[in-house]
C-alpha cells in the first residue's frame, strides 16, 4: 500500500506572517493618525461653521453646505472604523470569544478584524522568535509532524533516508480535560488553541456531531462537550495527539488521558506503546521511545452541589467546594453544561452500570439497541420541546391532586437525582407556545371546514418553527380557509406564528381535534418535524439502533399532547411503566397475540362505517367533549411473526384512512413507510424524504420520567423545612420573591442585563449557604457557558448591588470560594418565616405577626419571571416550602380570626394565600367556611361559583377535590342547580 512522504508542519509563524503583521500596523497607523491628520489639514474639522448656523433649516443649501455635510460623513466614518479597531483589539487580547457587533459596520468590521489579527501576531513571541531563529525547521532530534493521513511518527530527515514502509492511515484528535478551579475548556477555546482561530469551531462541531463518544453520549450541541471525550480534528490542527484513524474512542481516551503537550507550538505526537512504528524504520526510530504527553496532575473534577434535603446552612458552608459528592441538585449533572459534572445516574460502557439489564418491558423486542448511559437529561427530555410541554402540562395535574391531600405542616413530595433532573429539562425545552399554536391552529382549521362544507384534506406531515407552522397536505389546494395561506402551488398550508398567537382560545374550547395522530419525528435544525400516524394507510415499519427508545418518545408524546382529544394508545413489548403518566390513555400487553383480535374487531367495525374522508369529516362535525372517530395506535416494540404479519397487513391494506395507526419494530411486510435511524440518531423516512435528528427517549431517560411521575402519585407528603435564619431589620438590599420579582435598593439596571442580573441575585438569596461559582454557572446557564462570560456577569452583579451600611460589599466570595450575599441583603421570604417562627411562641400577638406575615404575599412566587428562566426551581425545595408555608400561615391565621369571631378578617387571611397557593383546596374549603360565617348566603355562593368555574377552566384540568364538593353541597345545597348552565 503507497504512502505519502512525512511532511514537516511549518512553525506556528512564519517571515511572510511577521511581514504581513509590519504590513497591518504601518496600515492601522496610517487610518487611525494619518486619516484625521490629513482630513484636518484639508478639509477641517467635522462639524464646521457652517453645519451649525440653524437658519441651515431654512436656508437654500449651497456648496459649501453641501461639502461640510460629506466631510462630516468621512469623519463618521473614520470614527466608526476606530470604534471596530477597539473592539476587536479587546476581543483579541482579553479572548473574549466573538468580537462583539458594531452596527452598521460589517465591511468596516471585517477590515479592522484582518488587521488586528495580524498585528497582535507581532507581539507574540513565537511569532517573531521562530521564523529568525529556525528558518531550517525543527532540528533533527524531534519527531517531525506529519499530515493528515500518514504514519504517525516519521523517521527524523537525515541525508540518507532509509526508505519508508507502508502504515496504516492516521487522525489527529484532542481529548477534552477536565475543569481546572472556575475553567473548562469550550469548542471555541480548543479551536482557538488548536487551530489559532476561536472562530473554527464550527469545523470541529461538524466533524463530530453525533458521533457516539466514550461515555456514550454526542454531541449534539456546540455548547456541551464533556471531560474524557475524544474530538476527531482538522488535518491542520496542532497540540493534538496523532492516533491510528480506525482506533475505537475508548481506546483512544485510555492511552491519551492527559493534554498533548506544546514544544514551540508543534505537537508531541503518540504512538500507543510504539506499536505503529514500522517494522524497518530506521534503528533512530526504533530505538527511541514514543514520547508521550507530559503528565498532567490530577485535578478534582468540579461538579454542581446538591440542594441538601434539609437546608442546613453550617453543614453547607463547611462543605469544600472543588468536588462535592451528592447529586441531584439545580444544575448538576449533565443538564448543566458543565464540563466533568456527569450527571446522576450517568455510566460508562464497561462499567457495572452499563452492564445492568433493561428495566422489564423496555429494550425489549429485539430492536438490538444498547444501554444508553452517561447521557443528560438536556441530550434529550430539553430537545423534545411538544412532548415536554406535554409531560409538563400532565405532571400540573398530577400536582394538582396531590395538592388534595396535602396535610397541614407538610409539603407535597419533590423529585431528587434523575427525576429532579428531568423536570429541569422539561422545563428548559418544553415550547408551550408552540403547543399551544398547533392545538388551536388545528382546531380552527378544522371548524373553519366544517363551516364552509369542506372536506379536510389528509396532513400527512407538519413543521412547526418560531415562525410558522406548515401542513404537507394532498391533495394539494390553493384555498386555505384563514388565516391560514397556502403555498407550494397548494401543497403546504402555512399558519404564521403572530396569526396563531392572536388565536382566541376560549372560543375553540369546543372545537374537536381534526388530526390527533400527529407525532414528532425530531428536529431539523429550524424546528419540529411531525407526521400523522393514519396518514400512512398501512403499517409503519422502524428499523435500525435505538427503536425501542424511539417508540418510547412516540408514545409519551401521544400520550400527553393537547392536540388531540381522546385515544388509546397500545404499547407491546415495553412500556409497562408509562401508564403511571396517562393511565387514561395508554395500556400494555406483552405479545401481538393479545391485541390483534381487538385491532382486527375494530377494523370491521369502522369498514361497516366507513372511512377514508368520512373519519376527518366526521371529526370536524363532531365535539372535543365527545369526539367522532377516536384513534387507537398501536407501538410493538416486538417484531410480528409471520402470521401476524400477514394480520396486520390485512388490517391496514384498505388503501384509506383509518381512525388507527400501526408502527412496528423490525422488518415488516409490506410496510408503507419505513423509518430508519441509523447510529448517529438520524432517522430518515423513505416515503417523505424526510431526515431528522430522531427523538428519543433512552433507558436513563424513560426511568427518570417514571420516578418522576411516581414521585407525583404520592399522596403522604414530607416535612416542610420551617428553620428561620437570621433577618436584618435595616436591609440594603430587599429581594421580594413572594410575588413579582422585585430588588430593592439598588439602581436599575441595563434592560437586557437585569433579567440575569436578578436570577443570580434571587438564587443566592434564597441559598444563603453560598455557591461556587462553577455552580452558579451551571444553574444560571444550564446549557453551559464560557467562563469569561460568568466572571464578567458575576463582577457587573458585585457592581450594581454596592455595599452596604458599613462598606461590606453586598455580594462577595467567602474563604472558600463560595459566592454569598450580606448579612445586609434579605428576602421577604426570609422575613415572612421570621414573623411565623414568631406567632408560634407569642400566641397573644399571633393574629398580627401571621397577617403582617401574609401582608407580604402579593402574587404568585417568582410570577412574572421570562419563560425559559428559572428552571432550577424543578430541583430545589423553595417552590414547595414557599406554597405550603404560605398555606399553612394562611390556614392559621384563618383559624385564629374564626375563633376570635373574625369572619370578615379570616376571609382576608385565606385570599392573601390564595394570591400565591391558588391550587391548594385546603385553603378553598377554609374561605367557604369563613365565608359561611360571615351570614351573607349571596357571597357564599359568588365563591362557590367562583370556584366552580376556576376548576372547569383550570389548565390542568381535574376539577376540584371530592372533599371541596361535599363541602359546598353541605353549606350550599342548592348550588349545582345554579352553575349548571354554566357547567
Amino acid at each position: 500500500m503507497p504512502t505519502r512522504q512525512p511532511m514537516r508542519i511549518r512553525p506556528r509563524r512564519t517571515t511572510g506572517d511577521l511581514l504581513a503583521g509590519l504590513g497591518a500596523l504601518a496600515v492601522l497607523v496610517a487610518l487611525l493618525g494619518g486619516v484625521p491628520y490629513a482630513l484636518l489639514r484639508l478639509a477641517g474639522p467635522p462639524l464646521t461653521p457652517e453645519l451649525l448656523d440653524l437658519d441651515l433649516l431654512t436656508s437654500r443649501v449651497g456648496t459649501g453646505t453641501i461639502v461640510a455635510i460629506l466631510v462630516l460623513l468621512v469623519w463618521l466614518a473614520w470614527l466608526q472604523l476606530v470604534v471596530c479597531v477597539l473592539v476587536e483589539l479587546y476581543a483579541g487580547i482579553r479572548r473574549v470569544g466573538m468580537p462583539a457587533r458594531v452596527p452598521l459596520a460589517g465591511g468596516t468590521q471585517a477590515l479592522a478584524n484582518r488587521l488586528v489579527s495580524a498585528v497582535l501576531l507581532l507581539f507574540t513571541v513565537s511569532a517573531v522568535a521562530v521564523p529568525l531563529l529556525r528558518p531550517a525547521g525543527p532540528p533533527a532530534d524531534r519527531p517531525a509532524a506529519v499530515a493528515a493521513g500518514t504514519s504517525p511518527l516519521a523517521a527524523p530527515a537525515t541525508a540518507e533516508r532509509a526508505p519508508l514502509v507502508p502504515v496504516g492511515k492516521a487522525k489527529k484528535v484532542y481529548v477534552v480535560q477536565p475543569p481546572h478551579g472556575r475553567h473548562h475548556e469550550s469548542l471555541w477555546e480548543i479551536a482557538e488553541k488548536c487551530l489559532g482561530d476561536g472562530r473554527r469551531y464550527p469545523e470541529i462541531y461538524r466533524l463530530n456531531q453525533h458521533k457516539e463518544q466514550p461515555d456514550g453520549s454526542r454531541l449534539r450541541i456546540a455548547d456541551l462537550i464533556r471531560p474524557g471525550w475524544v474530538l476527531d480534528m482538522p488535518d491542520d490542527a496542532r497540540n493534538v495527539h496523532i492516533v491510528p484513524a480506525a482506533q475505537p474512542r475508548p481506546d483512544t481516551l485510555d492511552d491519551h488521558p492527559g493534554r498533548p503537550a506544546e514544544l514551540d507550538g508543534r505537537t508531541r505526537y503518540v504512538v500507543p506503546g510504539g506499536a505503529d512504528l514500522p517494522a524497518e524504520a530506521p534503528a533512530e526510530s526504533r530505538e527511541r521511545p514514543a514520547v508521550r504527553p507530559e503528565p498532567v496532575p490530577e485535578r478534582p473534577v468540579v461538579r454542581p452541589e446538591p440542594v441538601p434535603e434539609r437546608a442546613d446552612p453550617p453543614a453547607e458552608a463547611d462543605r469544600a467546594p472543588a468536588a462535592p459528592e451528592a447529586e441531584g441538585s439545580p444544575g448538576s449533572g449533565d443538564s448543566t453544561g458543565s464540563p466533568g459534572a456527569e450527571g446522576p445516574g450517568s455510566e460508562r460502557p464497561g462499567s457495572a452500570g452499563s452492564a445492568e439489564s433493561a428495566e422489564p418491558g423496555f429494550g425489549s423486542g429485539g430492536s438490538g439497541e444498547s444501554g444508553e448511559s452517561g447521557l443528560g437529561m438536556l441530550d434529550y427530555l430539553a430537545g423534545a420541546s411538544l412532548a415536554a410541554a406535554g409531560l409538563l402540562a400532565a405532571l400540573g395535574r398530577r400536582r394538582r391532586e396531590q395538592l388534595w391531600h396535602r396535610a397541614f405542616g407538610r409539603r407535597i413530595v419533590r423529585p431528587r437525582e434523575d427525576a429532579a433532573q428531568a423536570e429541569l429539562a422539561l422545563r428548559l425545552g418544553a415550547d408551550a407556545p408552540g403547543s399551544r399554536m398547533l392545538d388551536i391552529g388545528l382546531r380552527l382549521l378544522g371548524r373553519s371546514l366544517a363551516a364552509a362544507g369542506r372536506v379536510p384534506p389528509t396532513v400527512y406531515a407538519a413543521h412547526l418553527s418560531p415562525r410558522h407552522l406548515d401542513l404537507w397536505i394532498h391533495p394539494p389546494d390553493p384555498d386555505a380557509p384563514a388565516p391560514w395561506a397556502a403555498h407550494d402551488g397548494g401543497q403546504v398550508w402555512r399558519l404564521p406564528a403572530h396569526e396563531g398567537r392572536m388565536l382566541d382560545e376560549a372560543a375553540l374550547a369546543d372545537a374537536p381535534a381534526p388530526y390527533p395522530g400527529l407525532v414528532s419525528l425530531g428536529g431539523d435544525g429550524e424546528g419540529r418535524v411531525l407526521v400523522d400516524l393514519e396518514a400512512a394507510h398501512g403499517l409503519i415499519a422502524v428499523r435500525g439502533a435505538q427503536t425501542t427508545a424511539a417508540l418510547a418518545a412516540l408514545a409519551v408524546e401521544l400520550a400527553t399532547n393537547r392536540w388531540s382529544d381522546r385515544m388509546r394508545v397500545t404499547l407491546v413489548g415495553f412500556g409497562e411503566e408509562l401508564t403511571v403518566i396517562a393511565p387514561e390513555r395508554i395500556r400494555c400487553a406483552s405479545g401481538l397475540e393479545e391485541v390483534l383480535p381487538e385491532l382486527e374487531a375494530e377494523a370491521r367495525a369502522a369498514a361497516d362505517r366507513g372511512h377514508g374522508a368520512e373519519v376527518l369529516t366526521g371529526r370536524i362535525h363532531g365535539r372535543a367533549g365527545d369526539p367522532v372517530w377516536s384513534p387507537h395506535y398501536l407501538l410493538s416494540a416486538v417484531p410480528p411473526s409471520a402470521e401476524e404479519a400477514r394480520r396486520l397487513a390485512v388490517l391496514a391494506r384498505t388503501g384509506a384512512r383509518t381512525a388507527a395507526g400501526y408502527v412496528i419494530a423490525g422488518d415488516v411486510p409490506h410496510a408503507t413507510w419505513n423509518w430508519e435511524i441509523d447510529g448517529d440518531g438520524r432517522l430518515r423516512v423513505d416515503a417523505l424524504g424526510f431526515e431528522v435528528a430522531a427523538q428519543l427517549l433512552p433507558r436513563r431517560q424513560y426511568r427518570a420520567l417514571v420516578e418522576l411521575f411516581s414521585t407525583a402519585r404520592r399522596l403522604e407528603g414530607e416535612p416542610v423545612d420551617d428553620e428561620a435564619g437570621p433577618v436584618t431589620p435595616n436591609p440594603s438590599v430587599e429581594v421580594r420573591i413572594l410575588g413579582p420579582i422585585e430588588i430593592a435598593g439598588p439602581p436599575p439596571m441595563e434592560e437586557g442585563r437585569a433579567g440575569l442580573a436578578v436570577e443570580m441575585v434571587v438564587y443566592l438569596a434564597t441559598h444563603p449557604g453560598g455557591v461556587h461559582p462553577v455552580v452558579l454557572g451551571g444553574v444560571l446557564w444550564p446549557r453551559g457557558v464560557q467562563a469569561v462570560v460568568r466572571d464578567a456577569t458575576i463582577a457587573r452583579v458585585v457592581a450594581w448591588l454596592g455595599a452596604d451600611s458599613e462598606g461590606r460589599p453586598n455580594l462577595y466570595a467567602d474563604e472558600s470560594g463560595r459566592l454569598r450575599l450580606g448579612p445586609e441583603v434579605r428576602t421577604d421570604w426570609m422575613l415572612f418565616r421570621e414573623l411565623v417562627r414568631r406567632s408560634h411562641a407569642d400566641a397573644a400577638a399571633r393574629a398580627v405577626l401571621l397577617e403582617q406575615a401574609l401582608g407580604l404575599v402579593r402574587g404568585p412566587l417568582l410570577s412574572g419571571r421570562p419563560r425559559g428562566r428559572y428552571a432550577w426551581l424543578a430541583a430545589d425545595d423553595l417552590e414547595y416550602d414557599v406554597a405550603a408555608g404560605v398555606a399553612d400561615a394562611a390556614h392559621r391565621s384563618c383559624e385564629v380570626w374564626l375563633a376570635a369571631g373574625e369572619p370578615g378578617r379570616a376571609v382576608a387571611a385565606v385570599r392573601a394565600g390564595l394570591l400565591l397557593a391558588a391550587d391548594d383546596e385546603g385553603l378553598w374549603r377554609d374561605l367557604l367556611r369563613a365565608t359561611h360565617r360571615t351570614g351573607d348566603p349571596a357571597r357564599l355562593r359568588a365563591v362557590a361559583e367562583a370556584l366552580h368555574r376556576r376548576a372547569e377552566s383550570h389548565p390542568y384540568g381535574g376539577g376540584m377535590a371530592p372533599e371541596t364538593e361535599a363541602l359546598i353541597d353541605e353549606l350550599l345545597p342548592a348550588w349545582r342547580m345554579s352553575s349548571a348552565p354554566s357547567a
